[in-house]
């Protein structure tokens, strides 16, 4: 998980460059595109196969997964980046969350299931950090994109417990990550045709030439979906073979990597109230972490 976080983080730096020139629905064209390419010829080298009997489950983390990181793009294209980032990854506190509700709903009626005081700490306390966070960084005008980041940690939490479902009942990362690449092709492909339907010829035109002809931009391309793709195997095997809110909390590690980054590259210095921010969200990641393992217990006998 450690090397997915700092992979992850270096992707959001090529998505936030790339974003100056290209769309959110290219950029997930090519995430996906170079991922389905890529795991296609791993998948080959170790002699495995695509056929799998878990299509629903791969369908659920296809939709989980590209609308996670339709917003994830789109927010990283309209926010500094270590805001952003840190937005998103409260999906470990989701993780946390879902996995007691799931295991609230499934033993009512039989003990009575409390609110664990660590889980209500963790989410009180992350809480507060996104409000320090927000507060001395964002305008007015950035609040809803700064909503949109938010949105992408939660369905994130839901593509990641899907995915520790299908690791755990045996289906091999090169598998889940082949199809969840390949739905991000699809619904990128869509995107761009429902926005180049809105251009003029002219327009789409001059899109074009200046596209296919900017190797900085291919470069960028390229950074996304090789970087993306090896992350996203690292994440899968993390999932699969680890505790779940373990893997979840080591994920914090990336606003640490993310704010360095955006400091070095873009010169983003945030005030001392919002590094005060991040280390309280940190702090609430580790705490739901380290929280009864009973859901944890639920999540792997599924």
């Amino acid at each position: 998980m450690l090397v997915a976080t700092f992979l992850f983080s270096l992707m959001g730096v090529c998505v936030k460059l790339a974003s100056e020139t290209y769309s959110t629905a290219e950029i997930v064209t090519y995430r996906g595109a170079i991922g389905v390419i890529g795991i296609y010829f791993i998948m080959r080298w170790q002699n495995g196969t695509l056929r799998s009997s878990m299509v629903t489950g791969h369908i659920w983390r296809g939709v989980f997964g590209v609308l996670s990181l339709w917003l994830w793009f789109y927010s990283i294209s309209k926010l500094p980046l270590s805001l952003s980032v840190t937005l998103s990854y409260m999906s470990s506190i989701w993780v946390a969350v879902i996995l007691f509700v799931t295991s609230w709903w499934k033993n009512r009626g039989k003990d009575v299931v409390h609110l664990p005081p660590h889980l209500v700490m963790s989410i009180l306390l992350g809480f507060i950090g996104v409000v320090m966070l927000l507060r001395p960084t964002i305008r007015v005008e950035q609040l809803p994109d700064s909503l949109i980041a938010l949105c992408s940690g939660f369905v994130a939490a839901l593509a990641y417990i899907q995915v520790r479902q299908m690791g755990v009942a045996g289906e091999p990362e090169y598998r889940v990550v082949f199809y969840f690449s390949l739905v991000c092709t699809a619904m990128g492909v869509l995107g761009q045709f429902l926005h180049f339907n809105a251009l003029s010829e002219t327009q789409l035109a001059a899109h074009m030439n200046h596209h296919l002809l900017d190797p900085k931009g291919i470069a960028l391309l390229l950074g996304v979906g090789i970087l993306a793709m090896i992350a996203q195997l690292a994440m899968t095997r993390s999932y699969r073979l680890g505790n779940p809110l373990v893997a979840a909390n080591l994920q914090y590690i990336g606003i640490v990597f993310t704010s360095t980054l955006d400091l070095w590259i873009w010169k983003v210095n945030l005030s001392w109230v919002s590094w005060l921010g991040i280390a309280v969200i940190l702090a609430s990641g580790m705490i739901a972490s380290s929280f009864n393992s009973k859901p944890s217990n639920a999540a792997d006998s599924n």
